[in-house]
This record gives C-alpha cells, structure tokens and sequence, in this order.
C-alpha cells in the first residue's frame, strides 16, 4: 500500500470551535487517532481568583455565548452553596424556565442549523427552498422554534444569551401576568412544530452504533436542575462527589482536558439523559410520543439529535405546566447564611453534564475555582468513534472529501462545543492512498 500524508483544511460552519484529527493508518487499520480541540485556553478558573463573588457568575457566562445560561445557571448553584442560600420555590421555577428557554432555543439551532443540512443534502440552512412546501414548512418551524425559546428566556432571564436577570439568592425581575400568557399562548402555538421535528429526526437514515457508557444528573421528575448522577452501570453519585468519580485525562494534542469514568470512556448529553431517564419525562410529552420512546435506551450516537428533539418536547410542555401553576411576585434577593464556604453546582447543560466548584473567602473573593464541561467529557469518546468510522469506511474505497464529511457528521451529532470561537476542522491522513473526488 502507498503511504501519503494527505492534509485537508475546510471551513467547518456547523460545529462550534476549533479542532484537529490527526489519523495514521497502516494496512487498511487505524492504528492511531487523536482528536484535539485547538481553541486557546483562556484560563477562567485563574481569572476569577480574587474577584468578588457577586461578579462570578456573569464572569463565567461568557465561556460561551450559546450556552451562556447554563454556566450561569451553574455557577449561581456553586455559589448558592457555598454561602448557605436556599432558593426560594419561585426561583427554582424561574431556573427551571430559564433552562427550558436555553434548550428549546439551543437543540433548535444545532438540530436545524447544523444537522438537518446534512440529511436533505445540503450545505447549509439557507440552501432549503422556500417554495417547495415541505422545505417551508421546515425553515418556518425552526425559526419559530427558536424564536419560542429566545422568548422565553428574554421573559425570565432578561436575555437569551448573557441573561441579567438570574442573581445569587433569587431573580431580579418577574415576569408579568401578560408576559406569562404570551409565553404560554407561544408554546402552545409552537407545539405542532416541535412535534414534526420529533418525526423529522425519527425518520433520520443515519446510523453509527458503538457500545460505550452514558453518564446523567438524573432526578424524578425530569429535571437540568438536581438530582444525582447516574450511570448506565449502576453508578449512583451525589453532585457533590462528581468530581471524585471522574479521571483527568491529560490529552498532549488537546487543548481541552479528557475525562474517563472507571477506566472507561463515556458519554453525557441529551442522549445520556434519555437513555437514562425518558421514564421521568413530562407527562404530556411521554402521552404524545410513546413510540418514537420505544427506540431508546439507545447506542446509536446520532439518536443524540433524536433525543434532542424530544427534549425540545418535554421543555415546551414543563414551561407551560409552570407558567400555568406559578403566580409569580417580586422576592427580595435570599441573604448568605454565611459569609465564606466551598459550593458546587452540577446542572444539565444542552451538551451534558455541566461542573462548577467555587470556594469563597471570608472577605468574600474567590480563593479558588474548577469547571468541567460536557465537551471534555465526551472528547475520548469522539476520539474512539472517529477512529472507528474512519476504519468502516476504507473498505468503501472513500474520496478525502467523504471522509471529511463523514466525520463531521458523526462529530455533530455529539454537538460539541469546543469554545464557539472559530470553525475548523483540520484532517490529516496518513498510510493510505485515496482517490480524488
């Protein structure tokens, strides 16, 4: 067999962030793969050392713009703990709110943004044509979708990314009694929508089936909230000894730290999440989509975009259970217990398992700090399925640009977030002659 190293730089529009493969092959079999995540660090754990805590949260928000709410969200629950605060049963509703309006406006964007170009064929989003009915019915449903979610967390947290309504001990503002029955009139209206994209995603051809372990923050009811992670080994492990559990991989190739659990790799994310907990799933959606249900628990990782789907369901129908059973009022902030402590937030972010640890100083500044997000959970898992693939496909005899593509896909499917800066993806091969496109 000839050896060539072939190299390939293509602008990657529907991932977010920068990252590398880097495969060798020798006759006809992987022998390695090393997928990197090539965004810059950009040291947030030190840049909060010494900041008041009051200033922290809004500080890690802006890790990321998408997902922005959940390191928000998450970092509120670190300090929270860490100083004794109770949240009142209104703010945990208007957390729950707050996630909900994140996920319906985040599984949007990825699902119909990022995927569903990849089934009909297309290059991008605005490829679909408006004058053919069905197309138009999809490029209508995911823009009022996502307009759905962004509502909902502009009416509760003030904004849909960087919200500034969502404070250590409480909200600052509260939704209006004309602002509610908008809301609830607008997911009732979206609905219908959100039930075709379950139908879209349940149709999907796409396939890569690989046993791996699935890890969630698992509560009953359905929750992003609380509860205790669970794995699909029996694992049964409080937010608090999360940490613990997890082995820090040092990838030398990544900028991004690996995790495995008990030696092995793993898996968080919707699909986790469903695989785990469909069971506790709001009523409403489990009566309207019982047979797309049956499919799951699942190891198909594209069933990650199905579950997505589903997820959009139980978020529209658990606001409007909300909506309608909360007479929301105006609460003061809930004060510290105490003025120094150690606290940490756990929370289901769209991608996964979300991890906060924060511990505050007498003088109320930071002393020190750790996150773990959902990508660097998943990346060793993306590593082993990509080398996988990359071996199903040879026999195939693939053109470069197959592969490329072939990877991308399955990397969506992941939904990775490697720090929503630029969007690369750079492959090399090497030890296998491919033919040209």
């Amino acid at each position: 067999m000839h050896t060539v190293d072939l190299s390939l730089t293509k602008e990657l529009t529907k991932v977010e962030g920068a990252a590398v493969l880097d495969v060798q092959i020798r006759g006809g079999k992987v022998q390695s793969c090393k997928f990197g995540i090539t965004e810059s660090k950009r040291f947030y754990t030190q840049a909060i050392r010494g900041k008041p805590y009051k200033s922290v949260p809004a500080l890690l928000a802006r890790i990321c713009g998408t997902c922005s709410n959940a390191h928000l969200i998450c970092s509120i629950e670190a300090c929270e703990h860490a100083l004794g605060i109770v949240p009142t049963a209104q703010s945990m509703a208007m957390k729950k709110l707050t996630m909900a309006g994140l996920n319906i406006r985040d599984h949007a964007l990825h699902l119909y943004l990022f995927v569903l170009p990849d089934m009909w064929g297309k290059d991008n989003f605005l490829s679909f044509d408006e004058n053919d009915p069905e197309q138009h019915q999809i490029l209508h449903d995911a823009f009022d979708i996502k307009a759905a979610g962004n509502l909902l967390s502009i009416v509760i947290a003030g904004r849909s990314v960087h919200a500034i309504n969502p404070m250590i001990g409480g909200f600052l503002n509260v939704p209006t009694p004309a602002q509610v029955e908008e809301l609830i009139h607008t997911l009732e209206h979206v609905r219908p929508a959100v039930l075709r994209t379950i139908d879209r995603f349940a149709k999907s051809e796409f396939h890569f089936d690989r046993k791996t372990h699935f890890m969630a923050l698992v509560a009953n009811p359905f929750s992003y909230l609380d509860g205790h992670i669970i794995s699909d080994r029996g694992d049964y492990i409080s937010e608090a000894d999360y940490r613990d559990h997890l082995e820090h991989v040092v990838i030398p190739y990544s900028q991004a730290s690996g995790y495995a659990f008990k030696g092995a790799s793993f898996m968080v994310g919707a699909l986790a999440r469903i695989n785990l907990s469909k069971d506790t799933l709001n009523p409403k959606t489990k009566a309207s989509v019982p047979t797309v249900l049956t499919r799951f628990p699942s190891t198909n990782i594209y069933d990650n975009n199905l579950a997505q789907a589903i997820e959009l369901l139980h978020c529209v129908d658990e606001s409007i259970d909300i909506l309608q059973s909360t007479k929301f009022k105006k609460e003061p902030l809930v004060p510290a217990a105490h003025p120094s402590g150690t606290g940490i937030g756990v929370i289901e972010a769209p991608r996964g398992t979300l991890y906060h640890k924060v511990s505050i100083g007498a003088d109320g500044k930071i002393i020190d700090g750790d996150i773990i997000v959902p990508t660097g959970q998943n990346q060793i898992n993306i590593e082993q399925d990509m080398a996988r693939l990359v071996e199903e496909l040879l026999p195939k005899d693939p053109t470069a640009d197959q592969i490329q593509h072939e990877i991308e896909k399955l990397i969506r499917a992941y939904d990775p977030c490697m720090s929503c800066a630029s969007h690369f993806l750079t492959l090399k091969l090497s030890g296998v002659q491919l033919r040209s496109a």
